[in-house]
């Protein structure tokens, strides 16, 4: 007989020895007795599923691309980028998201990059910038009833005159809202406060007040704050109970990354607070901070057993991971925060990694609105948890079961009560081993079942069905090609440009200023109000292993500042340093009045100036800059003359990047090719 397959079991009276028949009938009695204790203790516990159990209404698992985390998906060519989208969003295929959460762009660095804003001056509103407008029509294409949310990480400088809580950066969301709904048909359910910043109750009430006005259908999540902030992160409740206008003004009370050295950290008032809690940012992680993988051993066993103590332990309805998908480069922060992995979209290849099918292990099985069943819900007889839901129409349930810690197998038996249905049930397992697979269809006898558990394993166990698995599968990946060039001409106007991946200000196509055609120009002019680290405009692409090659680019000043031309990039992880004004490599740097310079910037180190000196310079005037690496000798030019060869070897490779300051500029013919 498989072994999964157990009917219930009955312990039995191991027999005595023949010696053992010789002692008294009362010593065999006590021993019989303490051989079938001892069995029963061993025996597998009974799971009660009873539907007329109470808990709080499950609000979905999903996921919040922000941080430039999507930059590279939009430049997948087709079927791989719909594929993508696929494995992420569309139900039955592959994780199935219920909630999209995306950043509310303010062309200011917030993680990986700088997304663009939608109203860079009181007067604009331009819905078409950047790519979370399409990543939600996308989202929504695929899964009619996801539920979109919203969260600004920084905001243009112009806001409230510097001042980031101010009415200004209210009315800026609630244009966001209103765009989205104008231009796609998208209605936003929930946004946020400030990412990760102690929040201001007179903004939040403000916050809500023209919401009301202007997006009444959009509810209040706050405030999305980080482990150690303020007066902690779940201060809010405790304001809220003596502040009736900011208790109304909030709907869901959030936090980010809630687990502080394996335990959760919601406090007894937040559980009371009988307003929605959600984990509205968080990550698989050890305790030492995110983790670099995202397969089973290291990725995906964590987070199973992080989506069910989310609510077992922090009675959290709603789990959100940073991000849907690493599409964004190795050598920025954070690399591999995804569910799945996509950032080569020049090969096209991706990868679907098991945190997808982790994640698929609750979406494709219960859905926002589904119920927790709390007597239903617990922690395993010898490790591991397990939480229940049931459906609206009380009859369809679900168990999420996980034995990650657990070393044996464990035999469990279910019954079956309170109204819930009491047919055949599905059995979907992953593992090291399996991968979302469906290992076994039990029929249920007298209201209940038993089944054997692999230790290191999530399962999923239903009486739905509808579940699918998706298995196109994508080209191999290569390098970034070399060589690249890119004269512009076919990049849409104001939009960014394919493969280039800005971290600060923003780098569109535009027409050229004394030349005819398209060049690339970078278009802020007024510091944003900040996140985190504020370096000066750049962008950069490339492959981190290149060594030996140059970098040549035509450019002109339209303002006053620098231009900058940069390579063999081994770091733009901002945070490692977040005073530096360039990433971590050689920079070649050239202002409008001929001043120049080549530099090695390493992070916690001050600039080295490896040659300096003067150029003439014309005003309007267009020029040429070019660095070139072979071996430790680095050499730059302007206008076809060279101006210094030094020897260095700090950076002995790396991508490239051009930038600005904070001020306009334009580049146009660049190359990029080996020596």
């Amino acid at each position: 007989m498989n072994k999964n397959f157990l009917a219930a079991d009955k312990s039995k009276v191991i027999p005595t020895p023949r010696r053992a028949m010789i002692l008294c009938g009362s010593i065999f009695l006590v021993v019989s007795l303490l051989v079938t204790m001892r069995s029963s203790a061993q025996g597998p516990k009974q799971i009660v599923l009873d539907g007329q159990s109470t808990g709080a209404l499950f609000d979905g698992l999903g996921a919040v691309s922000a941080g430039a985390s999507s930059r590279l998906l939009v430049d997948y060519p087709e079927p791989y980028r719909s594929q993508i989208l696929d494995y992420l969003f569309k139900p039955g295929f592959g994780a199935a998201l219920q909630h999209l959460k995306v950043e509310v762009g303010s062309d200011v660095n917030s993680t990986d990059g700088s997304e663009p804003s939608h109203m860079r001056t009181p007067d604009d509103h331009d819905y078409t910038r950047g790519y979370e407008w399409w990543l939600m029509a996308e989202a929504r294409k695929r899964n009619p009833k996801i539920i979109l949310d919203t969260l600004a990480w920084g905001a243009p400088g112009w806001i409230g005159a510097g001042t980031f809580y101010s009415p200004d950066m209210a009315n800026y969301i609630a244009d966001f809202l209103q765009g989205a709904q104008k231009q796609y048909g998208l209605d936003i359910a929930y946004t946020g406060v400030w990412n990760e910043k102690v929040y201001d109750a007179a903004y939040v009430k403000q916050l809500h007040r023209t919401l009301q006005a202007k997006a009444g259908g959009t509810k209040l999540v706050c405030c999305d704050e980080y482990p150690g902030e303020g007066l902690g992160q779940w201060s809010i409740v405790d304001a809220m109970a003596k502040d009736a206008e900011l208790r109304a003004a909030v709907d869901v009370v959030s936090v980010h990354y809630p687990q502080e050295k394996g335990k959760l950290t919601t406090t007894d008032s937040a559980r009371r607070s009988g307003k929605p809690l959600w984990s509205s940012e968080d990550q698989p992680n050890s305790g030492g901070g995110p983790i670099v993988s995202r397969d089973w051993a290291i990725g995906g066993r964590i987070l199973a057993s992080l989506y069910n103590r989310n609510y077992l332990e922090g009675s959290m309805t709603n789990t959100q991971i940073w991000s849907p998908v690493t599409s964004y480069y190795d050598i920025l922060a954070a690399p591999n925060s995804g569910l799945m992995y996509a950032n080569t979209p020049w090969s096209g290849h991706y990868d679907v990694q098991s945190a997808i099918w982790v994640t698929a292990h609750t979406t494709q099985f219960a859905q926002p609105g589904w119920q927790y069943l709390d007597r239903s819900s617990g922690y395993l007889p010898d490790k591991g948890t397990y939480v229940s839901l049931r459906s609206p129409n009380r009859r369809d349930w679900s168990v999420v079961l996980e034995t990650i810690s657990a070393k044996a197998p464990q035999k469990l038996t279910f019954a079956v009560k309170g109204g819930l249905a009491d047919g055949t049930v599905h059995v979907w397992e992953t593992n090291g081993q399996k991968t979302f697979e469906k290992v076994a269809d039990v029929a249920p006898h007298g209201g209940g079942f038993a089944y054997t558990f692999d230790p290191d394993s999530i399962y999923s166990i239903t009486t739905t069905t509808g579940q699918g698995k998706g298995s196109v599968q994508p080209p191999p990946a290569h390098a970034f090609p070399l060589p690249y060039k890119d004269d512009f001409e076919k990049t849409a106007l104001a939009r960014a440009v394919r493969y280039l991946s800005d971290q600060d200000g923003a780098f569109e196509a535009h027409p050229c200023m004394g030349r005819g055609g398209q060049c690339l120009e970078q278009v802020i002019v007024k510091r944003p109000i900040p996140w985190g680290p504020l370096p000066d405009p750049f962008t950069l692409a490339g492959d981190v292993n290149w060594t030996d090659y140059y970098v040549d680019a035509d450019m002109r000043f339209i303002d006053s500042g620098p231009i900058t031309i940069m390579g063999r990039i081994d770091s733009a992880n901002v945070f490692q340093d977040g005073k530096a004004i360039w990433p971590s490599g050689y920079i070649l740097s050239v202002d409008n009045i001929g001043k120049w310079t080549l530099c090695s910037a390493t992070y916690k180190q001050p600039i080295h100036t490896l040659a300096s000196g003067t150029v003439q310079i014309g005003p309007d005037v267009w020029h040429s800059a070019k660095i070139s690496f072979r071996g430790d000798t680095i050499t730059a030019w302007i206008d076809q003359k060279q101006i210094a060869t030094v020897h260095d070897s700090a950076h002995p490779h790396g991508m490239f990047g051009i930038g600005s300051g904070w001020q306009r500029a334009e580049f146009d013919n660049l190359v990029v090719a080996p020596n």
